[in-house]
């Protein structure tokens, strides 16, 4: 379960990406004479969550775009300290009100995203159930994403190891010692056809089931 925490973040998750996303190679949105997006500029199609069995790392993966232009799949993990090594996957810092100073990262390198995608799909662990703790009790957040794996059909997935290479394009591959992944950048706007289990979503404006990943044993 992910614990949620009415808060304030500044800069905004939407401000970040705003300045984020234009220079990524996948990125498919009008982004105007500047060259530049601001965070209303960004809109969020919806977020799925996955846990993460130390309780160090929060990990989310949201849908957003821009208002005419198509849906950009993010994963993002947001930690208390730098993660070492991956500075290049850095999208930025933000202030949370409650948890303070949050470096938030491209998942597809951070192996603690990387874990909790190929246990989502080897082992059909699907999505994390969201929660506010509101007056010593749960009240619990409807997901805005339905997640679906089809041809799971492992009990538990592997340990992954390192991660060792990522090729950041339309299709993200990332290279672990024990499995290979695939995120889909832009999900619903072709035919996706790798190889491996599949994690599939629906969210509100695409009503059919749409590949977001894949994963497959070495």
């Amino acid at each position: 379960m992910a614990l949620l925490h009415r808060a304030t973040l500044r800069p905004t998750k939407l401000d970040l990406l705003a300045a984020w996303l234009p220079d990524r190679s996948w990125f498919a949105g009008p982004i105007g004479a500047s060259g530049a997006l601001t965070g209303a500029d960004v809109v969020s199609r919806g977020a799925y969550r996955f846990d993460d069995p130390a309780g160090e790392v929060g990990i989310e993966t949201m849908l957003v775009g821009t208002a005419d232009g198509p849906v950009h799949q993010v994963p993002l993990t947001y930690r208390a300290a730098p993660l070492d090594g991956a500075e290049d996957w850095l999208v930025g810092t933000t202030e949370h009100s409650v948890l303070g100073t949050r470096w938030v990262y491209d998942g597809c390198a951070d192996p603690v995203y990387v874990t909790a995608l190929a246990q989502a799909i080897l082992a059909g662990g699907g999505q994390a159930e969201q929660y506010f703790e509101v007056d010593g009790r749960r009240e619990v957040r409807e997901p805005t994403v339905t997640i679906v794996v089809s041809g799971a059909g492992e009990a538990e997935a592997p340990a992954i190891g390192a991660v060792r290479r990522v090729v950041d394009e339309d299709h993200t591959l990332i290279d672990t010692d024990a499995v290979g992944l695939v995120v889909v950048r832009r999900p619903g706007t072709g035919a996706d056809r790798s190889a491996g289990a599949m994690l599939g979503g629906s969210w509100d404006g695409q009503p059919t089931t749409v590949p977001l990943a894949y994963a497959e044993l070495r």
